[in-house]
């Protein structure tokens, strides 16, 4: 039988916690020394994790496990998506891209930037809305930020509407999406309008970095 608790990254084995035979044990330790290490592989050697962190890391890799105990106890629903926001340069997209990692054996998610989606929308029109509205798994990466989409002379709030189109999946499908995003509550329904905001609090499990996270790009 394949051990869960083990992943192996650069010929080295990593262990997650202990594997009874029926039932994973994690360790938030173990589980951060495993996302060190393959940050570093993804990202360069100078990828760290910092103590100031570690409650969103905490939050975000016990939704990915699905441990339910510690879940309810930050009100975090894992039939949700997640919506992660945080000041720029806080290491949301690094997260989300990690985070994938730490579960192998789960159908994995591809983080795409919402700006590409509206480039696309720009070249080809509503078929992209259709064609990221109808299924698969992802994270729209840096949500708010892109332009408005134009096509053939017609404006439109082209994640606006893929926001609805994904929402409709999370009710008929129960197909989760993620998110991430610099902007705020306020924020984000003066970008996408009241009706994208209500339906984002039935789909989005809200993870919030303080206001005064440390930019980590440089």
């Amino acid at each position: 039988m394949i051990n869960p608790s083990k992943i192996i990254e650069g010929g080295v084995e990593y262990s997650l916690g202990t594997f009874t035979g029926t039932e994973l044990i994690y360790d938030f330790s173990k589980i951060l020394t495993y996302l060190e290490a393959k940050g570093k592989l993804l990202f360069g050697k100078k990828f760290r994790i910092i103590d100031e962190d570690h409650l969103t890391w905490y939050k975000l890799a016990n939704y990915f496990i699905k441990d339910q105990e510690k879940c309810h106890k930050y009100n975090i629903d894992t039939d949700k998506g997640i919506l992660l926001s945080g000041p720029v340069g806080c290491g949301k997209t690094s997260m989300m891209r990690l985070l994938k990692h730490l579960v192998p054996h789960q159908r994995p998610y591809e983080v795409i930037p919402a700006r590409n989606i509206v480039f696309g929308f720009n070249l080809i029109g509503y078929k992209i809305i259709e064609d990221y509205g109808k299924g698969g798994l992802f994270c729209f990466d840096d949500l708010g930020i892109e332009p408005e989409g134009k096509f053939f002379g017609n404006d439109c709030n082209v994640m606006g509407e893929l926001l609805l189109s994904r929402h409709d999946l999370f009710l008929n499908h129960k197909l989760k999406t993620h998110l991430t995003t610099n902007l705020n509550a306020n924020e984000l329904e003066e970008r996408y309008g009241s009706r994208v905001r209500s339906r984002m609090r039935q789909a989005y499990n809200l993870i919030a970095f303080p206001k005064n996270a440390k930019d980590k790009r440089n």
